[in-house]
């Protein structure tokens, strides 16, 4: 317990860092962050003997973040994105000088990556340049991991002390519905709390947002766990000691992230 306040005292003070610095603060961290959940998340499938093509992936990542980021920032047309195009199928190319036993699985793994892992990160990242775009904004990523954190330590909570009603068993015996509806109290609280200090956007709106993060957090980190489940292993990583792996602790965003920008960028823009 001792590690796993330590690590989780200094991961949320470089966290919180990354989004108060600044734009580019922000960006240069959560690429870095993308993709090391990214080669966690390749290192974790080749247990199950999966051989992605790793290099092209990572490649193709930072450039996927770095034109989401060139896109917020210098505005220029969604054609340009066409470029990745040609690099995204030389991993079908790529394949072909492998000596695989399961070719299509190396390349399925590959793309699986990109919309699993670095396609949430994107929209996590984008939530900065979405009210006041091009400029940067902390407001909606701070609310956003506030909000998860608050649906976590709720779920965990309320869980402990009320739990009977098994949620999903057979992906996460230990969650309840107990648990899941006082995370989403908690969450709900909190964007509460938020709304009285970022009045930009109206409370209601983010109390929705709260109720996406608090659901789909939940998914995240059952599908997550249905992965592991399925390679047999309790963390994706040691990156992070106590708590596991980067997937571990940003489950929840890789599927409420993308869900939650797309409302936001419904209601707002």
């Amino acid at each position: 317990m001792k590690t796993r306040a330590i690590t989780a005292f200094f991961f949320t003070i470089v966290m919180l860092g990354s989004i108060f610095l600044g734009g580019y603060t922000f960006t240069i961290f959560y690429l870095l962050l993308s993709l090391a959940a990214l080669l966690e998340f390749f290192k974790l499938i080749k247990t199950a003997g999966i051989r992605p093509h790793r290099n092209i992936a990572l490649f193709a990542a930072t450039l996927i973040f770095l034109m989401t980021a060139g896109y917020h920032y210098l505005q220029f047309e969604t054609k340009y994105m066409l470029l990745l195009v040609p690099l995204l199928f030389s991993v079908f190319i790529s394949e072909l000088y492998k000596k695989a036993k399961i070719p299509f699985a190396n390349i399925s793994y590959t793309f699986v990556g990109f919309v699993y892992v670095t396609t949430p990160f994107c929209f996590f990242y984008s939530l900065g340049f979405l009210v006041n775009s091009p400029e940067y904004s902390f407001h909606l990523p701070l609310a956003f991991l506030l909000m998860l954190w608050a649906n976590d330590t709720g779920a965990y909570l309320f869980g402990m002390k009320f739990g009977k009603t098994r949620l999903f068993e057979r992906h996460s015996p230990k969650k309840s519905w107990e648990g899941f509806f006082g995370g989403m109290f908690t969450a709900v609280l909190a964007s509460y709390l938020i709304s009285l200090q970022f009045t930009e956007i109206s409370s209601w709106i983010w109390a929705g947002m709260a109720l996406l993060i608090a659901s789909f957090g939940t998914l995240g980190d059952l599908v997550e766990s249905m992965l592991k489940r399925s390679l047999d292993v309790k963390d994706s990583g040691t990156f992070l000691p106590g708590h596991g792996g980067l997937l571990d602790r940003f489950d929840g965003l890789l599927i409420a992230a993308p869900v939650v920008y797309t409302y936001l960028y419904l209601i707002i823009r």
